[in-house]
């Protein structure tokens, strides 16, 4: 059973590294066709990296806690003092990550309210 447990532990945070990596890409892609789009087509190149950092953060948000995620999945069976450090270092600094993101996404929503 122990055996069972930790083999899904490892298929499970492969996992959720894969999905962040999917996330990120696809917000990247995201992000760059908005910028083209908005910054070749439109003239409006300013208004354009604003939108496009805006996809980044929110997908640099999301991929952060499927990231999260999987390290605490990885020092979740047995583990040592040093695993539960690392761990936590990893947490704050994506957390410390994570929250500016937000702060970011939330000053440019305020910026659109404002505008409207």
């Amino acid at each position: 059973m122990e055996t069972l447990v930790e083999t899904l532990n490892t298929y499970v945070q492969y996992t959720c590294q894969i999905l962040a990596i999917f996330v990120i890409c696809t917000g990247i892609v995201k992000a760059l066709w908005t910028f083209v789009k908005d910054a070749l087509f439109d003239a409006l190149a300013a208004e354009a990296i604003k939108e496009s950092r805006l996809e980044l953060g929110h997908a640099f948000s999301l991929g952060l806690g499927f990231l999260i995620g999987s390290s605490i999945l990885s020092s979740s069976i047995s583990p040592s003092w040093d695993d539960i450090g690392k761990l936590a270092a990893v947490i704050v600094i994506r957390t410390v990550l994570n929250y500016f993101l937000l702060q970011e996404i939330k000053n440019h929503n305020e910026d659109e309210e404002k505008k409207n």
